[in-house]
């Protein structure tokens, strides 16, 4: 009996540790967007973005890796791409310009000041 007690309070604060590390998405009414926040399985920062009352995506949205380095920031309006978005990969940024929710222009930023243009 006293072996199970045992195990089953091990097990209980095991269980209890394991579980506070984990963080739960977050979504906020801010007016009239609700401000989201989408943690990884690790707990660091995943997104961070707002929608509108449609459940569209809109305005920055904001994308990190598991280590919480930015890896992207991107524009939407009631759910389409707009503007310019940008994307960070070893020391490289790429711009990705939308008009009309479709890619119009990118730019490549190499990491020794060098600039290629596609598109």
């Amino acid at each position: 009996m006293k072996n199970i007690i045992t195990i089953l309070a091990i097990a209980l604060i095991t269980s209890v540790s394991f579980s506070q590390d984990i963080k739960k998405n977050t979504y906020f009414l801010n007016g009239d967007v609700i401000k989201a926040t989408i943690y990884h399985d690790n707990g660091m920062v995943a997104q961070t973005g707002y929608y509108n009352k449609e459940n569209k995506l809109t305005g920055e949205w904001v994308s990190y890796d598991l280590k919480g380095n930015k890896t992207a920031v991107a524009q939407y309006n009631n759910g389409e791409k707009v503007g310019t978005w940008y994307f960070f990969t070893d020391g490289d940024i790429k711009e990705v310009s939308y008009m009309d929710a479709r890619i119009s222009k990118v730019v490549t930023w190499k990491s020794d000041n060098t600039q290629i243009v596609s598109n």
